[in-house]
């Protein structure tokens, strides 16, 4: 491995290593992909507060989670076919998230399942789930994740309806691939990828194959996941699965302030303030944008985490600044990923940590959970220039 500084330059080798169809599945957002850019660029509206003349020795990171020790306020996000992305992409990237010391959470629609992960880690993880329309299904996978002792369970609120994203679309996007000439001939330049995939028996969503009536082949399960996505999910329905799940329930994709104050009278462990990277509602405002309002709508009733445009240590302690007590970063770690594999994973970590480390001590604190609002600078109107 080359020296990596930044993310970007793990981001450089995983699109030469990637197949198109799986770089764009990551790289891209719905429709004119505003929200997705924003989601980056209004980190730079927030400015660092640089103090000098302090104390910077004997710093600390850690923090906690939901009641959850953690190396760092940053976990990983839930992506869609990490396993696509490296052969056992979700088993390697876990391992790296646990011998960083953060949480890693497995998708609903990951490639291996969660038993699979479990098997192949030695500490819970956390398990994000889509609520499908098929309560066979969402009962067993509830169950399954208890099973695997998973210590938290990430609602995600924002997909009953799937976003269009044109690249996806037109890259005919699929866990196996079809393949068909043009991916064959992409394929044909990703030996590193492909030699991966042949040595591994995990191509296609463990959580789902095996587990569903009647879904044999890429064409049921595409048919299966557009007929299931409850879109009659509401908070009475939220309130079922809190009960069948009876553990620590996050709540991903709240991007209002009129929903968080809902989901902190519904009592949730915490909530993460996302636009699920750019990948739903197209012209929706940035995460962190939103942060603040929500911040200060809820209090101190519900913990606030944060996810959408994280891609350095500087935008984790900028969130944290702004409210935060948790982020997580989805496509920073696919980066890596999808470059190195499993180390690629721990040197996005890694570069997170040191940037988040060396930036705070610049900022004259010592301690994360010390940072705030009084470390930042934001322009004149930025939070309320939205009305």
């Amino acid at each position: 491995m080359p020296v990596i500084t930044c993310i970007d330059d793990l981001k450089r080798v995983y699109r030469r290593r990637a197949p198109r169809m799986f770089y764009d599945y990551a790289e891209s957002g719905s429709y004119s992909e505003q929200t997705f850019r924003d989601n980056s660029n209004d980190f730079a509206d927030i400015r660092l507060r640089q103090r000098v003349a302090v104390d910077m020795a004997d710093r600390n990171l850690r923090t906690e989670m939901i009641g959850e020790t953690v190396a760092m306020p940053v976990a990983l996000a839930p992506v869609g076919s990490t396993g696509m992305q490296a052969a056992d992409g979700e088993i390697k990237a876990c391992r790296a998230a646990q011998k960083a010391g953060v949480p890693f959470t497995l998708s609903t629609m990951s490639v291996c399942s969660i038993e699979d992960v479990a098997a192949h880690v030695e500490k819970p993880f956390w398990f994000q789930l889509y609520v499908m329309r098929d309560q066979g299904f969402l009962e067993r996978i509830i169950q399954r994740a208890k099973d695997a002792k998973c210590s938290a369970l990430v609602l995600t609120l924002d997909l009953q309806i799937l976003g269009q994203r044109h690249k996806d679309v037109k890259n005919g996007l699929s866990t196996p691939p079809k393949l068909t000439l043009p991916v064959l001939a992409n394929m044909a330049t990703k030996a590193r990828w492909g030699l991966g995939m042949l040595r591994t028996p995990r191509r296609q969503f463990g959580n789902i194959v095996g587990h569903v009536e009647n879904v044999a082949n890429v064409s049921d399960l595409a048919a299966w996941n557009h007929d299931n996505f409850d879109l009659q999910l509401d908070w009475e329905k939220i309130a079922r699965i809190r009960e069948m799940w009876g553990g620590k329930l996050i709540l991903k994709g709240i991007l209002d302030e009129e929903d968080a104050r809902i989901a902190a009278d519904f009592g949730a462990d915490a909530i993460i303030v996302s636009n699920h990277g750019g990948r739903q509602l197209d012209g929706a405002l940035s995460s962190i944008r939103m942060l603040p309002r929500i911040v200060a709508a809820v209090g101190d009733r519900v913990e606030v985490h944060m996810d959408s445009g994280i891609r350095s240590g500087q935008d984790v302690l900028k969130a944290i600044a702004l409210g935060a007590k948790g982020t997580y970063i989805g496509r920073a770690f696919v980066y890596g990923l999808g470059a190195y594999g499993e180390a690629g994973v721990t040197t996005a970590l890694d570069v997170i940590r040191k940037e988040l480390d060396v930036s705070m001590a610049l900022c004259g604190e010592r301690d994360i959970r010390k940072v705030g609002r009084h470390n930042v600078l934001l322009k004149r109107g930025w939070v309320e220039e939205y009305v």
